[in-house]
């Protein structure tokens, strides 16, 4: 049995999601708070050769392993849309295209608010729990590591829906409304002295605002279709990364200057902005509509229409007779 589009996406950004919680949980274990500067140079030389070594046995695994594309497509759009991709055609003019897109160009922008936000808060999580709950440094880590657990929870969910309603436009908007609801409350209980509560509302935010992440590279690729895939997702990762370089700098400025609930209602200004423009973009779901032309349903057209046709001229005679 073949597995869905939208599953197969989930799946693949929940990989990437895994990473990133191994990466909050581990290194405030590997790198201790001490003031030794030799002790803390040694416990992050460790650190690094352990990502050396990861990074490594990947890249060897990719060389090895890995093909370019599977033997069969996967469906009849992505065999359509091998058949259509020009030998010829350059990264230029696929680029050009895709910006002509209006809906993609919103969707780039809106993406790249959620996704930069995240960046930001993820970088910024250690400082701001530090600045309310001082010596929590190994709970920190807790607590980016329960935001993206929920997102990955939240994206499986998000997918299994999307397979079974294909309503894109729509999950992608709740999603996105109920993300910055999330922050909000993430915002007003950050400094109430309870860690626990901290633990429940940055979960509930992640498990919309990581989740929805995958949402957007399935949307993208409903709205280029039979564009490449992976030019639609790269031009969501620079915007991603453009809005989270700004937002962590802005927002570390913010903190440092004027405290932490400042600093996130800024974000929370940049989501609202981002929920707004979701709303403008148009649902045109090319692929799903290449997955519905299959040759059974072209030939019973014809048929269709070659039987209509047939009866004209009969129905034409038997009048005049």
């Amino acid at each position: 049995m073949r597995a869905d589009s939208s599953t197969i996406c989930v799946c693949r950004r929940g990989r990437w999601e895994l990473g990133i919680a191994i990466g909050f949980l581990v290194p405030p274990v590997l790198v201790p708070n001490i003031k030794d500067r030799d002790k803390l140079a040694y416990h992050i030389s460790i650190m690094f050769y352990i990502i050396g070594g990861v990074a490594t046995l990947l890249f060897i695994l990719v060389i090895i392993v890995f093909k370019e594309k599977p033997k069969h497509p996967p469906s009849r759009a992505q065999s359509l849309s091998y058949a259509l991709a020009s030998t010829d055609a350059s990264y230029l003019s696929s680029i050009v295209r895709l910006f002509k897109n209006l809906n993609f160009v919103l969707l780039v922008i809106t993406y790249g608010l959620n996704a930069g936000a995240f960046y930001a808060l993820s970088t910024l999580l250690n400082r701001m729990v530090i600045l309310h709950y001082p010596g929590e440094e190994v709970n920190a880590g807790r607590i980016g590591l329960t935001i993206v657990i929920a997102g990955m929870l939240g994206a499986v969910i998000s997918g299994i829906w999307l397979d079974r309603s294909k309503t894109y436009k729509e999950t992608t908007l709740v999603v996105y409304i109920m993300t910055l609801v999330g922050m909000v409350v993430y915002t007003l209980t950050l400094n109430l002295g309870h860690l626990w509560v901290v633990f429940i509302t940055a979960g509930t935010m992640g498990f919309f605002m990581t989740g929805y992440l995958p949402l957007g590279f399935e949307f993208a690729v409903e709205l280029t279709y039979p564009e490449s895939e992976g030019m639609s997702s790269g031009l969501l990762n620079v915007s991603a990364q453009v809005f989270g370089i700004i937002f962590t700098i802005s927002q570390g400025q913010i903190i440092d200057n004027y405290g932490t609930m400042p600093g996130n209602i800024f974000l929370c200004v940049f989501l609202t902005l981002g929920a707004a423009l979701t709303a403008f973009i148009r649902a045109d779901l090319r692929r799903q509509k290449a997955n519905k032309e299959t040759p059974e349903n072209k030939l019973q057209e014809e048929e269709e229409e070659g039987s209509n046709i047939s009866k004209v001229p009969t129905a034409i005679s038997e009048n005049h007779v």
